[in-house]
This record gives C-alpha cells, structure tokens and sequence, in this order.
C-alpha cells in the first residue's frame, strides 16, 4: 500500500481536505438536512474510491541517475542539527577509498508547523545554512571534496530532489541517537531504504558526548 504520509507536505493537505470535508457537510446541512446527508455520502464514496485506488498502488523505488564516471563516488549527506558531528565527518571521509569522491551535504531547512503554514521560512534557511557551513568547513579541511545546500524542509523529499539532479551512489542519513531524534520517531531512515533504490547509510550523531 502506497502511504499518503511520504512527506510533511501531503499530512498537511490530508489535514486541510478532511477539514473541508467536515466544513462542506456541515455548512450543508445548515441549508438542509437532505442536502447535508446527501454531500455526505458524495464526499464519503469519493474518499473511498481514492482510498481504493491508492492501495492498489504499487510503492516505488526510485533509483538515482548515474551521469559519472567509473572512478568517481557520489555521496549524498542528508543532516541537519547533527551536520557538524565528528562521527559523520569520519565516516563521509572514509567513503573516498580508491574514488575520485564527491560529496554533497543537503541540509534541510527545518520549521515549526505554524511559520512553514504563514511561508515563513527566512529564519529556518538562516539556521540551516550557518550549520551547513561550519560542516563543509570541516570536511573540506579533512581533505573531502564537499559542497552543500539547503533542502526541502521534509528529509525523504530533500532526498529524491538530490537523487534527480546529484545523482549519488550513496546516501547518508545523520540522526541523533534514538530517543533523542525526531528523524528516528518518524521512521525518515526506514523509509528512505523503502522509497529509493540506492544503498543508505545511517549514521548516529552524539553532539552530546562529542562535546
């Protein structure tokens, strides 16, 4: 069954399509009470056949294009609060090996519920890219060629657009330890392993003990 939920952006759209549902019933049956059962059974069949159509869906995987040499590693690096931990420092430059590397780290711009709904994004984007910064300050200093930019404020969507213009042949995700991530809690790595069809790397970041 394909999930209505890959993305922040679609929970949202379900939230405001069932609030619309209940809103059209309702403002229905204030005009009439036949008129309200009717567009409630009008909009109940219609949210069935969707439901319907949905799970015979078939999940896809996205694979990532590939327009680079033999001898050259793509990583994708998708971190955000964690993108400046020395744990993923040294595993992004343990993947160079006997490969010419090419690293690019994706930091999405997370924001609260209420700004991402009022577009205010400035703030998030600020953050993100102060952080991202400091991370590609690091590794280029470790020697790996890296370069970065801001992402979408949803990881997975973040990933599939880097998937179509990057092209990598692997993809790492950088969390807190569990307990302590809301990445983990929303199952971002479990899901990136399910939707794309490239190799994913999960790589725990204590900012904590690194301190």
């Amino acid at each position: 069954m394909a999930n209505p939920f890959r993305s922040e952006a679609d929970a949202y759209r379900l939230v405001w399509l069932t609030i619309g549902y209940f809103a059209l019933i309702v403002l229905a049956s204030w005009i009439h009470t036949y008129l309200g059962v009717a567009v409630f059974v009008v909009l109940t069949a219609l949210a069935v056949w969707w439901l319907l159509r949905v799970r015979r869906e078939a999940p896809v995987r996205q694979a990532a294009a590939a327009p680079h040499g033999e001898d050259e590693r793509r990583v994708l690096v998708i971190a955000n609060e964690t993108v400046g931990g020395q744990a993923l420092a040294e595993v992004i430059h343990d993947r160079a090996g006997r490969f010419r590397e090419e690293v690019l780290v994706v930091c999405p711009a997370l924001n609260s519920p209420l700004k991402h709904w009022a577009s205010d994004e400035d703030g998030a984007r600020s953050d993100a890219q102060k952080r991202l910064e400091r991370s590609l300050e690091r590794l280029r200093e470790a020697g790996v060629n890296a370069r970065g930019e801001i992402g979408d404020p949803d990881p997975l969507q973040a990933i599939e657009d880097a998937l179509r213009t990057f092209g990598p042949d692997e993809v790492v995700i950088s969390t807190h330890p569990e307990g302590r991530s809301n990445w983990l809690e929303r199952g971002v790595v479990a899901g990136a392993r399910e939707r794309f069809d490239v190799p994913v790397t999960h790589v725990v970041v204590d900012l904590e003990a690194e301190r």
